[in-house]
């Protein structure tokens, strides 16, 4: 249950795609005085290097950030989502590579909210110990939907919600669902982001339907698909369901995710961005 760790796949297509997409929604919210709250469900270590052992031992990200780093990007969002890696990495060498809650801690503003649930006992230490001198910080060593219930809803009423799973045992799809159900009867004004890895195209399918059937209004659905659809060979792509995405967030990513096929693709490559539930 506890066997995943992100450092193996830091800076990956997925992690492209996934973070786009939160810089973007971020990007949106902050545009707004009030203060927000993000909420990272499966946070990791929040910081990988791409030196260590472990992401030199599966150079996923070779595919994935490193093609992008020296690229100058006509899109907005993708020119913010490098903008923050150059930050982490002002010596101009790709050597770290944020996760989602270091993403949104280097966004965020003073009054702005974070909290974050992590379950894993080497990577929860590391986390908080990024977050420590940061007010409005709640770093949690929790399940995420055990989360949900202590966290949400938060003092503030804007916010994101990111919930990213490993998806190693069968029944955290069926988990999502009920935990994202959970916290939107909680929290129904917050903007809902999940992320999924394309494996087995008829699973994914049918995880996006039983999200679908939630009956939440204003789901839009982001994927990426780095190799075609193909059945035992790992994951092709990955996608995200946003849930009161803003109202800029498809006509941005598509423009970004046009410059990342170019980037990253293949020949098989593509990407779709459609509502998938009305407002």
């Amino acid at each position: 249950m506890l066997s995943y760790r992100h450092s193996y796949h830091a800076g990956n297509h997925a992690d492209v795609v996934k973070h786009l997409t939160e810089v973007a929604i971020l990007d949106y919210l902050l545009k707004k005085d009030k203060p927000l709250c993000y909420h990272d469900t499966h946070a990791g270590a929040g910081l990988y290097s791409l030196q260590s052992e472990h992401a030199l031992k599966t150079a996923e990200f070779k595919d994935g950030i490193a093609k992008l780093w020296q690229y100058q990007p006509q899109s907005t969002v993708l020119a913010k989502y490098l903008t923050l890696l150059k930050q982490l990495n002002p010596d101009n060498e790709l050597n770290f590579y944020p996760g989602s809650p270091k993403i949104a801690a280097l966004m965020l503003r003073e009054q702005d909210h974070l909290q974050a649930t992590e379950l894993h006992p080497t990577d929860f230490p590391i986390l908080k110990s990024q977050f420590v001198k940061r007010r409005y910080t709640r770093i949690e060593n929790t399940d995420a939907y055990a989360g949900f219930k202590a966290m949400l809803p938060p003092l503030v009423k804007r916010g994101l919600v990111l919930i990213d799973p490993p998806y190693e045992l069968k029944t955290e799809y069926q988990d999502l669902v009920t935990g994202l159900l959970d916290a939107y009867k909680r929290w129904p004004q917050a903007t809902y982001a999940i992320w999924y890895p394309v494996i087995e195209r008829s699973a994914i399918e049918a995880f996006v339907a039983a999200i679908v059937a939630t009956g939440i209004k204003n789901q839009l659905r982001i994927e990426f698909n780095l190799h075609a659809d193909s059945s035992g060979h790992g994951m092709t792509g990955s996608g995200m369901l946003v849930i009161n995405p803003p109202y800029t967030l498809a006509t941005e990513l598509e423009l970004a995710l046009a410059e990342v096929q170019q980037q990253l693709g293949t020949t098989a490559s593509r990407y779709q961005i459609s509502q998938l539930v009305a407002e």
